[in-house]
């Protein structure tokens, strides 16, 4: 981990904070061995909402499952759970979200896989949230409704109406708005909330819009108009021959509501403010690590590329994902991150490979913890790591998602000293076909929910 040094990243009133001891507390899905798992089943998008006692997962199949907090001891009783201070988490509901389609005019098949998933604000007992695939965003209601039924229809109706009658609630969802205009990676409500609930796409001020973004250009919506958008950014040159970068993702600051982020594929952050112009094609702030002389090889642009950016809950720290490391910049400093984290070096000798079987290309999120003083991340073998970003931090932690997270715990210096890259601290050689792309930070506790294949795990500190 090499420190930068400029900006405190987080108070240490006593020195760095204790590194933490994992644990694991919940698995949804989790598969036999030997079981097959199918394509459709493998989730595609973790997402808390801001309150933290709500978590949705998207999956390739289109299907949008929630997950709500048990916060009553008598669910902690009814569900035959130890009541303890960590969360725990019930199924609620499912429902389908996108179906496949195919684009006639472009010859081209559309996936119905669950790209993104950002929370809405909770109004009058229901969850509102956006899911969207490669082309259409859709806006969501789920609210739980009672249902009074007969449980015994041949009783005479006289007597029906004493104890024939039970009381049961069952959820329903409906899709408000379905709004298609192109492919979308990036999704955001653009509501005003406290700060850490919606990690990629912060909401903004008006709670009426939100923004998109593809490849070329980022769009601001209204929740209520589907058919029409505003073009903020744009990319995309006059002559698509001269094209060098595009967008990987787009975040609003957690504060600001005029200051919006976005990364590209060359390895840089724009800061913009929507205040300066309608389109906002020049930035404020221009955040990016200059190349070491000589460093330069085939592989440079492409594990530069940034596949996600979050926002720290105080708007003044952006936690950016390469191929290969994470890097938290402060928005006060524009001459490079004030500390950068190895995720895994050991895979350096082995890019010709990666790149031959497509797994450099590969999209890995991260998340930060609501102090600030944490960031995560995922690798292979369905591995995750978590390091400690306050300032003297070495804390550094690789944890599997598994029923025993600690299995192929490691400090990162044991591969740097390992003498075979690409095996564990138990020998074991590293397994490129799975992934832990995709993980989410509680906003107020530290506990982790992430994705391996079709499990949901999750865990706490």
């Amino acid at each position: 981990m090499n420190g930068g040094d400029g900006g405190e990243v987080a108070s240490a009133a006593a020195g760095p904070p204790t590194p933490l001891e994992w644990k694991f507390s919940q698995v949804f899905g989790e598969r036999t061995a030997g079981e097959e798992v199918q394509e459709v089943d493998i989730i595609s998008a973790i997402e808390f909402d801001k309150t933290g006692d709500h978590l949705a997962t998207g999956d390739r199949g289109g299907r949008v499952v929630l997950f709500e907090r048990l916060t009553q001891k008598r669910d902690l009783e009814r569900m035959d759970y130890q009541v303890s201070r960590h969360p725990e988490f019930r199924y609620k509901t499912e429902f389908q979200s996108h179906e496949p389609e195919f684009d006639y005019l472009k010859s081209l098949e559309i996936e119905e896989k669950i790209n993104k998933i950002r929370w809405c604000q909770a109004a009058n007992g229901a969850l509102f949230l956006l899911s969207t695939n490669d082309k259409t965003i859709k806006y969501w209601k789920v609210q739980e409704k009672k249902v009074k039924k007969i449980s015994e229809m041949n009783l005479d109706p006289s007597k029906a109406a004493g104890n024939g009658s039970v009381a049961s609630s069952s959820v329903s969802s409906s899709s408000k708005q379905c709004l298609a205009n192109g492919g979308y990676n990036c999704l955001s409500n653009d509501l005003s909330f406290p700060p850490g609930g919606i990690p990629r796409c912060d909401y903004q001020c008006d709670g009426e819009t939100f923004i998109s973004a593809d490849d070329l250009r980022i769009n601001l919506w209204n929740l209520e108009i589907s058919n029409q958008s505003f073009n903020i950014v744009d990319v995309k040159p006059a002559n698509m021959e001269d094209l060098t970068e595009v967008i990987t993702s787009a975040e609003f600051h957690p504060t600001h509501c005029n200051m919006l982020a976005y990364s590209s594929s060359k390895g840089s952050i724009r800061l913009i403010d929507l205040r300066q112009s309608a389109l906002c094609d020049s930035h404020s702030k221009l955040f990016e690590e200059q190349e070491a002389p000589g460093s330069r090889s085939f592989f440079t642009e492409i594990i530069a590329s940034i596949s996600d950016i979050k926002f720290a809950k105080d708007g003044r720290h952006i936690l950016s994902r390469d191929y290969m490391t994470l890097k938290l910049w402060d928005i006060n400093m524009d001459s490079g991150p004030v500390a950068t984290f190895q995720v895994h070096e050991y895979l350096r000798p082995k890019l010709c490979d990666l790149y031959e079987n497509d797994s450099i290309f590969d999209k890995f999120e991260c998340c930060l913890s609501g102090d600030g003083l944490r960031v995560a991340t995922g690798s292979y073998s369905n591995l995750f790591r978590v390091f400690g970003c306050a300032p003297g931090s070495t804390e550094a932690t690789t944890l599997e998602a598994s029923k025993n997270p600690m299995r192929y715990f490691y400090q990162i210096e044991f591969l740097h000293g390992a003498e075979s890259p690409g095996v564990d601290a138990n020998g074991n050689s590293f397994d490129f076909t799975t992934k832990l792309l995709h993980l989410a930070w509680h906003p107020s506790e530290n506990s982790i929910a992430c994705a391996a294949a079709n499990s949901l795990y999750m865990y706490y500190a």
